[in-house]
């Protein structure tokens, strides 16, 4: 019963937080008008949508991750049994959170909204701070050694060239 919980808490979690983030506020910036393309290249339309795709992939792969192998869900109110450490996990600390910051920047690129970026580095920006004065003291309290490991081993938001090996 715990793993049906922890799908459905993601997925519920998934809806609110980041769809907030990434769908609803984005739309309320920007009613989804297209303007010129940066820099008048369209071809940054098409680096646009790649980014978004990636982040939307990323943040679902990070999600299940959190459900299957955390046993739990990425909102602290119902966090992980155990550390997630596989997948994007490899590479970056907090691929969600990048995920969330690609989607965004995709966005931008996509419809040529200046106001869009603002709000992708405003997110990223308020990200960094939950990360270092709440997330990272909570995880190291709760996993302690096996997330200093981790914590040492695998960047915090510049993704590793190679994967991380525990």
């Amino acid at each position: 019963m715990r793993k049906t919980s922890a799908i459905i808490g993601s997925a519920v979690f998934l809806l609110i937080a980041p769809g907030f983030v990434t769908a609803l506020v984005p739309w309320w910036i920007t009613h989804w008008r297209v303007e010129a393309p940066f820099f008048g290249l369209p071809f940054v339309r098409v680096i646009g949508a790649v980014l978004a795709g990636v982040g939307v992939i990323g943040l679902l792969d990070s999600f299940v991750r959190f459900a299957l192998q955390g046993l739990g869900t990425p909102a602290p109110v119902l966090p992980t049994r155990h550390l997630v450490v596989t997948g994007l996990y490899n590479y970056v600390r907090n691929p969600m959170y990048v995920a969330v910051v690609m989607t965004i920047i995709g966005q931008a690129m996509i419809l040529g909204s200046v106001r869009l970026l603002e709000y992708g580095a405003l997110v990223w920006l308020l990200a960094h701070v939950f990360v270092i004065t709440y997330e990272e003291p909570a995880l190291r309290s709760t996993f302690g050694t096996e997330y200093e490991a981790f914590f040492a081993g695998v960047p915090r938001w510049i993704p590793r060239v190679t994967r991380w090996r525990a």
